[in-house]
């Protein structure tokens, strides 16, 4: 199930030679139609918005899986159904958001042999808490707003992304990513990049996504590398502070989406409530800190002993399976799809660890959870999609 898309690459937006980050080797300049899988493309929009640090049912439990997939036409190339442009404004922002982070990343993914990608408001939080750098601001939208994405390569290499979605056409798709300049606009001004030590600087991307509907233009997806406004530094002695957050953030997600939830709040915020909860130095606010944690870790050990089912294709990992019934058949080339299976494992070797230690407050590493430069791979034909997060989780969709 695969769908054609124009790619835009802006190439004289990236720095002049000899400053960083250089135009990859693998990306081409200019226009160029490549394939998007769409099962695989629904399993990055399911991951990417499984919340790191947050409780409650997450959009991605169903959203993605089912109502996403009755979107997409039986065109050749990338385009919505009319019944879908016509949702109004409100569900229409959400669909254009998610697609516009989905495409790209998954195509990212794949071009910049990206092993580990994580909220950038998380990264920066779990970042500016650890040097207690209280004076930096994070914000979801307007000009203190945190980049989409932080990830970070097999190399080592570390990449910044700012997505952009619109149903609006490409006029309005390339106003969203914006204009550089004495008052930056759009993507560019949004875009509060995350500056690291030369050896580590891969790209700081800024990628807008224009979705085509049936019987109307085309889907580009335009990319450009602008200077970053307000860049938050990470200097070389703070790189295991990054290691740590984006190990953090990648695995609560991994556990979120495998159904242990309080083990994923754990992970995510191990000194308290939030990303950025610290220790105190007043006695009553550590004594309330501490007893917020042992409360928590009371729980997570309850939910750690539950025993949940081993993926069907892969003993190492355990999960969920859900079996979902579509509220209606899907057409997907000369098949009729009725039912969606999703299957969501992460590795027991990282489950036996935190039973033994359910709370881990000192800096993780990418090697400790399975991360250490194992590339994440996302593979998917026309009714099956796997993607794979080194070795840590294992996530599987199933058109039936």
């Amino acid at each position: 199930m695969d769908r054609s898309l124009i790619i835009d690459i802006n190439k004289s937006s990236w720095p002049k030679s000899g400053k960083l980050p250089n135009f990859p080797s693998n990306f081409h300049s200019g226009r160029s139609i490549e394939h998007i899988n769409i099962p695989s493309m629904l399993l990055m929009i399911g991951y990417l918005t499984t919340p790191v640090a947050s409780t409650g049912v997450s959009l991605s439990e169903f959203w993605a899986w089912v109502r996403y997939l009755a979107a997409i036409t039986n065109h050749t190339d990338l385009r919505l159904t009319r019944s879908f442009f016509d949702l109004d404004a409100h569900q229409k922002t959400i669909l254009s958001d998610d697609f516009g982070m989905g495409v790209p990343m998954l195509w990212l993914q794949s071009k910049l042999n990206l092993d580990s990608i994580v909220d950038g408001r998380y990264f920066m939080q779990r970042i500016a808490a650890s040097v207690s750098a209280t004076q930096r601001r994070t914000a979801k939208r307007g000009p203190n707003k945190t980049p989409d994405f932080v990830a970070c390569d097999t190399a080592g290499i570390w990449h910044v992304v700012e997505c952009k979605g619109t149903q609006s056409g490409i006029k309005y798709s390339k106003r969203q990513l914006g204009k550089s300049g004495r008052v930056p606009t759009g993507g560019i001004a949004q875009k509060r990049s995350i500056i690291f030590p030369a050896s580590h600087t891969g790209q700081r991307l800024v990628a807008g996504l224009s979705l085509g509907v049936e019987k109307g233009e085309k889907s580009y997806l335009t990319i450009i590398d602008p200077e970053p406004e307000e860049p938050f530094p990470v200097t070389t002695n703070q790189l295991y502070l990054a290691d740590d957050a984006i190990s953090r953030g990648v695995t609560a997600k991994a556990l979120r989406m495998a159904g242990y939830e309080m083990t994923a709040e754990a992970m995510a915020a191990p000194l308290g409530a939030e990303p950025s909860s610290r220790h105190y130095n007043t006695r009553s606010r550590e004594n309330q800190r501490i007893a917020f944690v042992q409360t928590r870790e009371r729980k997570v050990r309850t939910e750690l002993e539950l025993d949940r089912p081993t993926m069907p294709d892969d003993p190492i990992y355990c999960g969920r399976r859900h079996i979902i019934d579509l509220p209606r058949p899907v057409q997907v080339g000369d098949n009729e799809i009725t039912k969606v299976i999703i299957s969501q494992g992460i590795n027991r070797q990282i489950i036996e660890q935190l039973r033994k230690q359910p709370t881990y407050d000192e800096p993780l590493s990418r090697e400790v959870v399975g991360l250490d430069h194992r590339e994440t791979m996302v593979k998917g034909d026309e009714r099956t999609a796997t993607l794979q997060i080194g070795d840590l989780l294992r996530s599987k969709i199933e058109l039936i």
